[in-house]
Formats: C-alpha cells, structure tokens, sequence
C-alpha cells in the first residue's frame, strides 16, 4: 500500500497547535494590557546635536 501521501506527524501537528493556542493567548493578555496601559508612541530623538555650555 502507498498510504505515504496520507501520513500525519501527530507530534509536528500538536507542537503547531499548542503554537497557536499559545500565541492566541499571548494576543488577548497584550491587548488586555495595552487597554489598561496603553503604550505611548516612542518619541522620535532629533539629530542635531546639544548645544555646548
């Protein structure tokens, strides 16, 4: 029997799921955070240089 097109690694598709499960719940705790805290834009730092004293 050629059943090789029909073979699933079982270990590969639970490390894909547990991924996904994980990362999903990584998202919903960020934008819980981010509603609490929202996080300020980073402020852009100028290129001239500081004036000598």
């Amino acid at each position: 029997m050629s059943s090789d097109e029909k073979l699933i690694d079982f270990s590969a598709e639970r490390e894909k799921r547990i991924h996904d499960i994980k990362e999903k719940r990584l998202v919903e705790k960020r934008q819980a955070f981010e509603q609490v805290l929202p996080l300020s834009k980073p402020k852009k730092k100028s290129k001239t240089k500081p004036k000598k004293r």
